[in-house]
């Protein structure tokens, strides 16, 4: 890559690992959660992440949440976080884990979609997205505004964590607890089970052991003591959660797999 690449290739290029990888996830660009190519050109009608990180808008992601499962506020709230969470981080350790290009969510450049015609929410990135990479990356050498070298692999996960999780979920999730009474290890154990279950999820499209993928992640993240990997009954991995997510407070009460309360 060269900086005479034309704009439309200049924005596209560092995000092509993270959407090569969801495509072959999902079996298409068109997802539930996610912008398509995940880039907001126009903005219009998408919130900021910072108006919900900083309180200010975050009242509309609860009762979109209470809306849809009819659930209690604590409920509604655990449930709003899960799929935040999974959808806001799912971009982030697939360009870790398939190519160590990570674009970095600072609530500044993540836009939220609340809109009707979604189950609850779609994340978006804005065109300007900060992209982590190593030097080895031929992004290093590219000269592009967007895109930050880093020194290695300690920094770069150092780097992802404290865009992910520092500035952007660990003040959302106080501004959560503001307003609703619910655990930090209960909202923490979704953002655990969130990117274990990526990672195997996306498991054919990516280099590596998905065991060290998701250990790499989660202790880089300080949540690694709130999942465990277990053998599924088809020998396949699968997340066994330490928390729970609260959807069988549900009036029809979901049990999700790996769930750490079981029916009685």
């Amino acid at each position: 890559m060269t900086a005479a690449l034309d704009q439309s290739s200049r924005i596209a290029g560092p995000l092509a690992p993270v959407t090569a990888t969801l495509r072959t996830m999902f079996g298409t660009d068109d997802l539930p959660g996610l912008a398509p190519g995940l880039l907001v050109d126009d903005p219009a009608g998408w919130l900021s992440a910072t108006e919900l990180v900083d309180g200010s808008r975050l009242p509309k992601l609860l009762d979109a949440a209470t809306n849809t499962w009819n659930a209690a506020p604590h409920a509604a709230a655990a449930l709003a976080w899960k799929s935040y969470t999974y959808w806001l981080a799912l971009p982030t350790v697939l360009g870790w884990a398939s190519a160590r290009r990570v674009p970095l969510p600072r609530p500044s450049d993540v836009l939220v979609d609340l809109g009707d015609h979604r189950p609850l929410l779609a994340i978006g990135l804005r065109p300007a997205t900060t992209v982590a990479v190593l030097p080895s990356d031929p992004l290093a050498l590219a000269g592009l505004p967007e895109v930050r070298v880093v020194a290695d692999e300690a920094e770069l996960l150092d780097t992802l964590r404290t865009a992910l999780l520092d500035e952007h979920l660990s003040p959302l999730l106080d501004a959560i607890q503001a307003r609703v009474r619910v655990g930090a290890r209960t909202l923490l154990g979704s953002v655990a089970s969130g990117v274990a279950n990526g990672i195997l999820r996306a498991a054919d499209a990516l280099p590596g052991s998905s065991t060290q993928n998701i250990g790499t992640l989660l202790s880089a993240l300080g949540v690694d003591d709130l999942i465990e990997l277990t053998t599924g009954p088809n020998g396949g991995l699968t997340v066994q959660r330490k928390t729970c997510c609260l959807a069988f407070t549900l009036p029809q009460p979901k049990y999700c797999a790996g769930c750490c309360i079981r029916p009685s």
